[in-house]
């Protein structure tokens, strides 16, 4: 099963930005596509940003125009460029397949303080 391991969480104040990253040691991620999840407390894991093999994104509504989704060339890091940040954007956020079998890794925590 392919490990997927978050990074780039953090405390930041409303309307901030926040860069998360995401890499598949050992396997990269070949040619799935592969999302961003995110799961707030007391909600279930919801989807926030997908995007193919071939680069094409797309997005929740509550992000569509704040966040932006991309994967680097060699297909190994995704990264998710969290933008005009709010306090509804707070949860632990997770990368894994988008479709098929999903594995998770710890998350990386975001937090949005008004």
């Amino acid at each position: 099963q392919v490990q997927f391991v978050e990074s780039g969480g953090g405390l930041v104040q409303v309307g901030g930005s926040l860069r998360l990253s995401c890499v598949a040691p050992g396997s990269g991620f070949g040619l799935k596509a592969i999302a961003w999840y995110r799961q707030a407390p007391g909600e279930l894991r919801e989807l926030v940003a997908g995007i193919s093999s071939s680069g094409i994104a797309h997005y929740a509504d509550s992000v569509q125009g704040r966040f932006i989704v991309s994967r680097d060339s060699a297909k190994t890091t995704m990264y998710l460029q969290m933008n005009d940040l709010t306090t509804e954007d707070t949860g632990v956020y997770y990368c894994s397949n988008e479709f098929g079998v999903r594995t998770w890794g710890q998350g990386t925590q975001v937090t949005v303080s008004s």
